[in-house]
């Protein structure tokens, strides 16, 4: 291959994986959807991006690294902490169950299905036992079930990774190293134990380099990720020298144990990493889907449509029934619950790294780890993406369009307009930072969310969990516009916050843009001065002529959606709407005719 068909390659690798991205980002859909099958035909139809003939044999050597980024990126989202009550029991049994019935069932029909030992079923069955947030996070953004389902396969799908990953890691060993798969001799247990320990060493290792760069040296956003990223390639790196392939298990108790140390100065936000995850899941499944052979799938289809079918409809449902039974679940989130288990990254990233050296021991069917592999992910993910929605909305789980407000802010008027929106039958919550604040909020009977809310919110690997709308509404000007920022990535919604005074000398609030709400009149100051002058919220039927004096702050459409006027666009109301007015003077005692309600 020459010079020039190496840049060609690589050049059209990257374009590729960029577009896709962006494509499945616009259509809302997991990326995998569009990245296996255009990686594969660009593999069918070009020579010139196929990894072994860019990179060599070196390629599953960076494969391997980059799953370790992957890993470690995926453990940083592991606050253990959070995992607490029925869903941490819950949890650990769809973690529990899932594996081993998944591998039970692999090894049990793979033999016969496809013609390979037991060892490469043993194989197969540990590689499919994985799931991932990367495809599950972008089904359930389109679904939008309840926020118990949400968190529960979330969690699942986040922990299983790395628990798929390290016991893949180890089922290897077993096979390669004994070529055997009885994990009950002393000797294949030692080498387990030895692989784990070089892994949690690994592990340690990074931990100290990570609090050395992060913690004593303090280094800003932009060495702070760098300082990450060549921690995470050092250390997995080094372990693999070690011992193979431990490198994964390092990079994720590196994540875990920065995610959950107390005192861990993390950066708040690491858009340059994020970015950088993106760009390598999108690389490796062009280039790793551009290595399977039309050829190689003929064999494979149909027995392979058949494993699925086993998993989909027998194995899942079971391990859902078992892991929900006697749990604070509906039917239709247990059925939900066992109708979402699509594959993604690591399931073809472990059978990409695996498969050759398998192969290259000789053993039966290893050759068809690959695109056995790479059928099972794109047969799942294309099937829940297709059915998640119906299926969600059939079984009762799916979330109506009824927006779901969070107001942050303890004011007096701030309260008033919560019961306002809470009048016109939106789910309210409220935050406020001051105790004063809060209980006030309590006594006005509106519901109270966590006080860690908006560290969650700054959190770029966490997500407000029963909110798709944020108002910014407090008496700091300079918090309001931070916020805004740094929480505008992490709900499903909009942000908004208040305008503040024009001749405003704060350090931020006059100029950072974002959506200000009501318009250039009505700012934080004017609000809070007409309410205490007498001014109400008042909730009225759109049909009703809006007397004078009266301004519309929001539209409640009729679906319950909520639309707030701003500076950017003109909201019309529609027969059948609400809207929340800011009437002047003293409450206003509306006809019954105009259907007025005063609030506050």
């Amino acid at each position: 291959m020459s010079e020039d068909d190496i840049l060609l390659g690589i050049a059209l690798i990257v374009a590729l994986a960029t577009a896709c991205q962006i494509l499945a980002g616009k259509l809302r859909v997991p990326a995998l959807i569009l990245l296996l099958p255009v990686g594969f035909a660009a593999g069918a139809v070009t020579d010139i991006i196929h990894p072994d003939q860019l990179i060599g044999e070196e390629f599953s050597a960076l494969v391997s690294l980059s799953v370790a980024v992957i890993l470690y990126d995926a453990g940083l989202g592991l606050d253990l902490r959070n995992l607490t009550g029925q869903t941490r029991a819950m949890v650990g049994r769809l973690l529990l169950f899932g594996v081993a019935f998944t591998f039970l069932a692999v090894c049990a029909v793979g033999p016969a299905l496809f013609g390979m030992s037991l060892r490469v079923a043993a194989m197969v069955g540990m590689i499919l036992v994985v799931s991932g947030p990367t495809v599950v996070g972008p089904l359930l953004q389109y679904v939008r079930p309840t926020d118990k389902v949400r968190r529960l396969l979330i969690w699942e799908g986040t922990l299983t990774d790395p628990i798929g990953a390290i016991l893949g890691a180890l089922v290897f060993h077993a096979i390669a190293t004994t070529h055997q798969i009885d994990i009950g001799r002393g000797y294949q247990i030692g080498q387990f134990v030895i692989s784990m320990a070089v892994g949690l060493v690994g592990g340690a290792v990074g931990v100290a380099l990570l609090w050395l760069t992060l913690r004593v040296l303090r280094l800003g956003e932009a060495l702070g990720t760098l300082a990450q990223l060549a921690t995470v390639i050092a250390v997995s790196a080094g372990c693999d020298i070690v011992r193979d392939d431990t490198g994964l298990i390092a990079a994720i108790v590196t994540g875990m144990a920065a995610a959950n140390i107390r005192k861990f100065d993390m950066p708040a936000r690491r858009p340059f990493f994020e970015t950088l995850v993106q760009l390598i899941i999108g690389l490796l499944f062009i280039s790793i889907s551009s290595s399977v052979a039309p050829a190689s799938l003929t064999p494979v289809l149909l027995p392979t449509l058949v494993l699925v079918a086993l998993l989909v409809l027998v194995v899942r449902p079971l391990v859902a029934y078992l892991a929900t039974m006697g749990k604070n679940m509906s039917t239709g989130e247990r059925a939900f619950t066992g109708w979402m288990a699509p594959r993604g990254i690591v399931a073809a990233s472990t059978a990409a790294a695996f498969a050759a050296p398998l192969v290259q021991l000789g053993l039966a069917g290893a050759s068809k780890i690959l695109p056995i592999t790479f059928l099972v992910i794109v047969s799942t993910v294309v099937l829940y993406a297709l059915t998640a929605g119906p299926v969600a909305r059939m079984l009762g789980v799916a979330r109506p369009n009824r927006t779901r407000p969070l107001l942050v802010g303890g004011a007096p008027w701030v309260i008033a307009l919560g019961k306002a929106l809470r009048s016109a039958g939106l789910d309210v919550q409220m935050w406020a930072g001051q105790s004063e604040e809060r209980e006030r909020i309590k006594e006005a009977g509106i519901k109270l969310a966590r006080g860690d809310l908006l560290a969650t919110a700054t959190n770029p690997r966490a997500r407000l969990e029963g909110v798709n709308a944020v108002f910014l509404l407090t008496d700091d000007d300079d918090f309001n516009a931070l916020a805004s920022v740094l929480v505008e990535d992490n709900v499903e919604g909009p942000v908004y916050r208040v305008g503040p005074p024009h001749e405003s000398h704060g350090v931020v609030a006059p100029y950072t843009g974002g959506a200000v709400l009501f318009g250039g009149s009505l700012l934080r100051h004017v609000l809070a001065a007409r309410y205490e002058q007498g001014a109400r919220f008042l909730v009225r039927p759109a049909s009703d002529p809006l007397p004078p004096g009266h301004e519309t702050l929001f539209v409640v459409r009729d679906d319950g959606s909520l639309e707030p006027v701003d500076e950017t666009r003109a909201v019309v109301p529609q027969e059948g709407d609400l809207v929340v007015v800011l009437a002047p003077g003293p409450p206003v005692r509306t006809r019954p005719a105009t259907g007025g309600t005063a609030v506050g």
